[in-house]
């Protein structure tokens, strides 16, 4: 009796959960991909003649001030300061991301 219940049972029953170990695999690996990607062209910055567009957010570097950030990227101070209103100025850490453009 227990042989007859082995064996009327489906494949499907152990490719199921193979099936949805796969696919949350890939969607893991697609949305790990999209964020790398994401966070890397976040972070590059305009070069004349190469084709990028603007930067549209910096990350902060060690050393960085508003004043250097402002002049490499071609960003007025005042544009800066309006996007982004709870910048201060005075305590830029390394890491902190801040627009520069719309």
């Amino acid at each position: 009796m227990i042989g007859r219940a082995m064996e009327a049972r489906s494949p499907a029953r152990y490719l199921a959960p193979i099936a949805l170990v796969v696919s949350l695999a890939g969607a893991y690996l697609i949305v790990h991909h999209y964020a790398t990607q994401h966070a890397t062209a976040s972070s590059r910055t305009h070069v004349e003649g190469s084709g990028l567009p603007p930067a549209k957010f910096y990350v902060v570097q060690p050393g960085d001030n508003l004043t250097s950030i402002a002049a490499r990227h071609h960003v007025s101070l005042v544009t800066i300061e309006a996007l982004n209103p709870t910048l201060d100025a005075n305590s830029l850490q390394a890491g902190q991301r801040i627009r520069l453009r719309r």
